[in-house]
């Protein structure tokens, strides 16, 4: 019996969809996963398989072949997990056809059939409308994250159980939906550095404010302790507030890259990244064998800071260039082009001894 379910992976920071595909056949008893796949997720096949025996389902002795299409994109992450559970057990026939259609699936199994926090929650679900979706399933504890949209129902689960009984009609899945404004206040009342501890140096005040309005870059030059780093920290906290759309973009990259704290689904307060003089160029402007943001993109719609500029390594300096210029940066792999939102405001400082 043939069965599909809807997923999507993650390339860079943008979701695209992804068909669980899963066919139970005679044959040779085996679990057979194709489609591009990275070792994580090749490695569900015994994560799936001992969750579904520990939740009471044992699969049938014939040949069961999975398919993540489309073919020529490569998939990476753990989400793929809970689709696939749901895909073989729609077509073992625990499953009536019709409940999936136009339901989203995304989780991470454990070996006991509990449902674990995935990446990039908001920016799948943000696309699931797209795909042909209305209905949302993610882990409980994604929940808050994909709370925070509108114009589709997101719900709830603790375990692949849950999922199961859902799909059936015989239980009601958590969900609720975030108060933005709440958010914003709770964030904005928290005891962030402030620009009022800085005392004096009324020139230095007025170029700060001035950049900061403008989101225009700056350096700044002087000797050990007259307070460089200070003011570059207390930088946000004197530029304009973002607008829920800068605050979802924000929340997505920290989503994908894993940095989003569990209990908050939304960050609404402008980004401070500081990285050690010592940071490679992947980690500042991305990259790796699943590409992920880097510095100059947690940085985005907010400060990079970069302390002791002249120690900084001269290409990984360079690399800034295009993220500057046009706002994002492009990284190339094998498996495609991807590009990541890389638009802040660059503050440095040097000790008048470096010149």
């Amino acid at each position: 019996m043939f069965s599909k379910v809807v997923t999507a992976a993650i390339c860079g920071v943008e979701a695209v969809k992804v068909s669980v595909e899963a066919d139970v056949s005679d044959g040779l008893p085996m679990l057979s996963m194709v489609g591009f796949l990275a070792s994580e997720v090749r490695e569900s096949q015994d994560r799936v398989r001992t969750a579904l025996r520990n939740t009471g389902y044992h699969m049938p002795a014939k040949r069961i072949t999975i398919n993540l299409a489309p073919a020529d994109l490569r998939k990476s992450g753990s989400g793929f997990d809970l689709p696939i559970a749901v895909s073989i057990l729609e077509a073992m026939g625990e499953l009536d056809p019709s409940s999936t259609e136009g339901c989203f699936l995304t989780g991470e199994l454990s070996l006991n059939g509990s449902l674990c926090r995935v990446r990039g929650v908001i920016e799948m679900l943000s696309k699931a409308r797209s795909f042909g979706c209305s209905c949302c399933i993610v882990p409980e504890t994604n929940l808050i994250e994909g709370s925070v949209l509108s114009g589709i129902d997101v719900y709830g689960a603790n375990s692949l159980q849950e999922v199961v009984d859902f799909l059936r009609g015989e239980r009601s899945l958590r969900t609720m939906k975030a108060d933005i404004d709440r958010i914003r206040a709770d964030q904005q009342q928290r005891d962030l550095p402030d620009f009022a501890d800085l005392k004096g140096q009324p020139a230095l005040r007025r170029a700060a404010e001035i950049a900061a309005a403008g989101m225009h870059n700056l350096l700044l030059i002087g000797p050990t302790g007259s307070g460089k780093t200070m003011l570059a920290r207390r930088l946000p906290s004197i530029m304009p507030g973002t607008t829920l759309e800068e605050a979802l973009e924000i929340t997505r990259i920290y989503s994908v890259a894993g940095e989003l704290p569990e209990d908050e689904g939304l960050i609404t307060i402008r980004p401070f990244r500081a990285p050690h003089h010592t940071v490679t160029t992947s980690a500042l402007t991305g990259g790796g064998i699943n590409p992920r943001p880097g510095e100059v993109s947690l940085a985005h719609r907010g400060v990079l800071f970069l302390d002791e500029l002249p120690e900084f390594q001269q290409e990984t300096l360079e690399t800034l260039r295009q993220p500057l210029e046009e706002g994002e940066i492009a990284i190339s792999r094998l498996a495609g082009m991807y590009r990541f939102p890389a638009d802040f405001m660059l503050c440095a400082a040097m000790n008048v001894r470096s010149l």
